[in-house]
């Protein structure tokens, strides 16, 4: 089990890797400004999710296996990248002026849908992996055992610190898209805006080097 003390270490650590603006909150607030307050927020219950999922598979033995494959992790991480490109083109193309997005326009997308599109960029997100190989372990007790369990349960840390910083990042853009709503051509500026802050998530995180 772990103690009080490794939950603070690893909390104060956490909070200085996820809630400076990186990857996961510009693709919130594109998503946000895109799409919405509400799509932002199933986008933010996603992105937890996948970043919990490398959790999980870094404690079941991907860590070591990536720390051995360069082409694994970059195969990972081209493929995010290559997604976000995708969603953020996807944005822009279907950036409408309100009255032709209302009801069921194009812009209106399920909250299932968008989890799971949040689910796939936290998975491919290299800070998750950076997360869970190179800060998660240092605050593994080796004497307590079972260093498994140990990463599964340290890693709700990250998850619920994610869950509190994207949430307010989405919604303070969900609130700056709604107050700017009163010109449709503003709203066809927003949408594409969003589109353009996914783009660069994608563009950041493909000249942010290797993990190294």
């Amino acid at each position: 089990m772990i103690t009080l003390s490794q939950a603070g270490a690893m909390a104060l650590a956490c909070v200085v890797l996820i809630a400076v603006p990186g990857p996961s909150v510009m693709f919130v607030v594109g998503r946000a400004m895109s799409y919405g307050r509400a799509n932002a927020l199933a986008s933010v219950i996603g992105n937890a999710v996948g970043c919990y999922l490398v959790g999980v598979t870094v404690a079941l033995g991907l860590g070591p296996l990536l720390e051995r494959s360069e082409v694994l992790f970059q195969a990972i991480k081209w493929a995010g990248i290559a997604y976000l490109l995708w969603l953020g083109i996807q944005a822009i193309r279907h950036a409408r002026p309100v009255s032709a997005t209302a009801g069921t326009g194009p812009l209106v997308e399920s909250p299932w849908a968008a989890i799971r599109t949040g689910t796939i960029v936290g998975l491919t997100n290299p800070k998750s992996f950076v997360l869970f190989t190179a800060v998660v372990p240092q605050f593994i007790d080796p004497a307590a055992g079972n260093a498994s369990a140990q990463i599964l349960l340290l890693g709700i840390v990250p998850l619920v610190i994610g869950l509190l910083t994207d949430t307010t990042w989405a919604l303070a853009a969900g609130r700056a898209r709604i107050w700017l709503a009163g010109s449709p051509g503003r709203m066809t500026t927003i949408g594409r805006m969003g589109g353009l802050s996914i783009i660069g998530v994608g563009v950041s995180v493909a000249v942010s080097g290797n993990r190294h």
